[in-house]
């Protein structure tokens, strides 16, 4: 079979990890290259409102799971391996090992004719034992992928610049909130920036690679650049004030995590590896992937790649963002319908107000909740919750919003998850905050019997042990005022947008 427009034959392509940063980018792109391509999802459900969700077979597994790994291999000619275990618990490097060898071993069972991996650029002349623990097992795995027996391309990338990946994220911020710096040693480390662009294209070159080729690859932009002129290069980009920074040598790649995690939305879960990868320099040493990927005239820029970031941005065009895949530990169980479900108790806090709106000048109201437009309802209350969550190793209230007026399944809503959303209807959220339990918020826009709008609005927590029931009752007393401003004022603001219309007025 040729891919239609190319000339080529189409192959079959497996990606795991397509509900993350680079695997949701990498689908389509392997689409629109006449690709026929598979994913393998824990959640199958978070891929459904993507854009290229129809022309994509998903299928339900996990990389840890050798049976399902099997099945989702079938007829594949490249695999792509996008997923790793970081910050799962203190094992996740045993983790990574065991899925790299499952995928590995799947693989070659199949007959795949080839595996293709993105990790980390390593460092030279660091002993790996040096190494971040996050470095160390991006390395292994790559070797794993090597040694299995599949051919193999394994891509190793420094920081990758792109509208709402972790390194372009804890860069934009940090640079405009903090016109004057004291930060860590590390701003002088030397690093090799990459577009994810440019990312994107070497994974889908590598998928015709010749079977004799088995190896790594380092891709980087076309600069070496440090943190601290990066820095200086995104004020001049984004038309800042030159930024003054101060290094000191005291804080660790730990107290440095929560620095980054206390200015940026990136949690310090995530910003610990991105700081510790950044106490050693890391710049390619070779770029033998052109003799394989065919270039444009070059390579994009550091100061391209992050204006184009900043427009998609700026015209809510961010396709994916880092906070895409779950937080490793966050709970991912659906709601459950059962009022006894897994025999605990199952608390609700239930509003419903008349909206003086249509259905549809509430709906708009509800799908664009969070990020800069507020939860409507003491915003002092929801702040405050946010740093708490922030103080314990949560994601806070800073991760806003992938798309400032859509939604869809998957997306990151701040401390929330939208696990289900019914277009004009329903919007449910899953809290990812750091809780003795698991909580869900629905918001509804219905219209009763009499043709009229009404808001209805439902919190839901099922607590785990004698904490969580505590946390209940500590924080139910507040729940007239959050919860129900919250629904009120969404009332009001549904009849602000459209005064004097709609089946309510």
């Amino acid at each position: 079979m040729t891919a239609h427009g190319h000339g080529r034959e189409s192959l079959r392509c497996l990606v795991t990890g397509a509900t993350g940063y680079i695997g949701g980018r990498l689908v389509p792109e392997l689409l629109a290259e006449g690709h026929r391509v598979r994913c393998l999802a824990r959640s199958p459900q978070r891929l459904r409102d993507h854009p290229w969700a129809g022309r994509a077979e998903v299928v339900r597994g996990d990389v840890t799971d050798g049976a399902s790994v099997a099945e989702a291999m079938r007829g594949v000619d490249v695999a792509y391996y996008l997923v790793h275990a970081l910050g799962t618990g203190r094992d996740f490097e045993a983790t990574d090992r065991r899925a790299a060898r499952i995928f590995g071993e799947r693989a070659r069972a199949a007959g795949v004719r080839r595996i293709v991996y993105l990790g980390g650029l390593t460092p030279a002349g660091v002993p790996e034992g040096e190494l971040s623990p996050h470095l160390r097992s991006r390395a292994e795995v790559g070797r794993i992928l090597l040694d299995s027996g599949v051919p193999a391309t394994v891509l190793r990338a420094a920081v990758v610049i792109g509208s709402g990946s972790a390194s372009f994220e804890m860069l934009r911020y940090l640079t405009e909130r903090l016109p004057v710096m004291v930060t860590p040693s590390w701003v002088h480390t030397r690093v090799q920036p990459v577009a994810v662009r440019d990312v994107l294209r070497a994974l889908v070159g590598s998928a015709r690679m010749p079977e004799s080729v088995v190896r790594a690859f380092d891709i980087g932009g076309p600069e070496v650049l440090t943190y601290r002129d990066m820095m200086i290069r995104y004020a001049a980009v984004a038309g800042l004030p030159r930024r003054l920074i101060l290094p000191v040598p005291v804080l660790t790649p730990r107290l440095s995590s929560h620095w980054v995690g206390l200015v940026t939305p990136v949690p310090a879960s995530i910003a610990r590896p991105l700081t510790e990868s950044l106490r050693h320099e890391v710049v390619c040493r070779e770029h033998d992937i052109a003799r394989y990927v065919p270039e444009p005239p070059g390579p994009m820029g550091f100061d391209e790649a992050v204006r184009l970031a900043l427009r998609r941005v700026r015209e809510a065009q961010v396709v994916t963002r880092w906070s895409s895949a779950s937080l490793p530990g966050a709970p991912s169980d659906p709601l459950p319908t059962d009022p006894d479900w897994a025999g605990g108790s199952l608390y609700t806090d239930c509003r419903e107000v008349a909206v003086h709106a249509s259905r549809e000048a509430l709906w708009r109201v509800i799908e664009g909740v969070g990020g800069d437009n507020g939860w409507y309802s003491f915003p002092l209350a929801w702040a405050v919750r946010g740093r708490l969550d922030r103080l314990v190793g949560g994601v806070g209230l800073r991760r806003g919003r992938r798309d400032s007026a859509r939604l869809r399944v998957g997306d990151s809503l701040d401390f929330w998850r939208v696990e289900e959303i019914e277009p004009g209807r329903l919007l449910r959220l899953r809290a990812e905050m750091r809780l003795p339990g698991l909580a869900w918020l629905e918001m509804c826009a219905e219209t009763d019997e009499a043709g009229r709008t009404r808001y209805r609005q439902r919190a839901l927590f099922h607590p785990h042990g004698l904490l969580g029931q505590a946390y209940w009752w500590s924080v139910s007393p507040f729940h007239a005022v959050v919860f129900g401003g919250m629904a009120r004022n969404i009332a009001r603001a549904a009849a602000a947008e459209a005064p004097g219309a709609g089946a309510g007025v």
